[in-house]
């Protein structure tokens, strides 16, 4: 699953004018409570309640453990996180949390599009090792889908509370858009562009 994740990167560098960290994660995103949360833990807690039928903990369990596929810190200091989402981010578990968004959100990719595909994988999402039980906080069959789904919930909602810029998003078939491109550096340059990475920060062409 790492190939399309690895397509993307090994483009950013003529890509972006940034420091770029694969598979890494800023602490607060580690292990996030109620602190971490800010002024979205209402709304975090309450899609953990949707998706599991329990009370999020206000302070995560110390086995919880993550990491995002890229991370980008820019020359003027901003810093962005870019996920590339395979198939198996699009599931009934997602279309659930990308409905308790609340409006005016800032993010880094078409919500709309994601939930779309979404409900249209519901049903139809991967078996074994994708969708097995991931206690303490996500028990019973399909506990890694619903994981997976709050996780991408938690990289969406919490970085503009935290003053980084919105996270983006790239979907599978985007990426294998872009790397059968005639020219993949200006693909992939274009869609950050219009995701949301700020013109000062793209290479030049």
């Amino acid at each position: 699953m790492k190939e399309l994740q690895n397509g993307i990167t090994r483009l950013l560098p003529d890509v972006v004018k940034a420091e770029i960290e694969p598979e890494s994660c800023p602490t607060w995103l580690r292990r996030p409570g109620r602190t971490e949360c800010v002024g979205m833990w209402e709304t975090v807690a309450a899609i953990y309640g949707a998706l599991t039928g329990l009370v999020l903990p206000e302070q995560a369990p110390s086995r919880e453990r993550r990491s995002l596929d890229v991370l980008l810190t820019y020359e003027n200091g901003q810093q962005q996180i870019l996920e590339v989402d395979e198939k198996q981010h699009f599931t009934a578990a997602r279309a659930l949390t990308l409905e308790y968004y609340p409006a005016g959100v800032k993010l880094g990719f078409d919500a709309s599009r994601w939930l779309a595909r979404s409900q249209a994988l519901t049903g139809r999402e991967p078996g074994g090792g994708f969708g097995k039980p991931k206690p303490p906080l996500f028990p019973g069959e399909g506990g890694r889908h619903r994981q997976r789904a709050f996780r991408d919930a938690l990289a969406d909602l919490l970085p503009p509370v935290h003053d980084w810029l919105p996270t983006i998003r790239i979907s599978d078939t985007e990426v294998t858009a872009i790397t059968a491109a005639p020219d993949p550096v200006w693909s992939l340059r274009t869609l950050l562009g219009e995701r949301g990475v700020p013109a000062a920060c793209l290479a030049s062409e």
